[in-house]
């Protein structure tokens, strides 16, 4: 994994879990368009080592985040939503760290 990509998820997971405070409503305009962009940016680099499951995973959540069309899923379910993906971006990077030192 590229230090970039390591960068990303961990910027993308304080992020998610940053959410989870009560924070001005610009703060998660400001997470969406950065989970946009670092979400697409993965999903680029996972579709050019084809990784396709990755791919799909990266693209959905950039289309889940994206602050262009807002998908209203009460503040619960978003609080739910930032922890699974905080934690699934953790989850990559560990198992990613276990794969590189076999």
């Amino acid at each position: 994994m590229k230090n970039s990509e390591l960068l990303i998820k961990v910027v993308l997971a304080i992020l998610m879990f940053l959410c989870l405070l009560d924070m001005p409503y610009g703060f998660y305009q400001f997470v969406r368009f950065v989970a946009l962009i670092g979400f697409g940016i993965l999903a680029y680099r996972a579709n050019e080592q084809q990784r396709q499951t990755e791919m799909i995973i990266y693209g959905g959540l950039a289309l889940l985040f994206q602050p262009f069309f807002k998908i209203a899923l009460g503040r619960e379910m978003w609080n739910v939503v930032d922890v699974i993906v905080g934690i699934g971006l953790i989850g990559s990077l560990i198992m990613n760290r276990t794969k590189s030192q076999r």
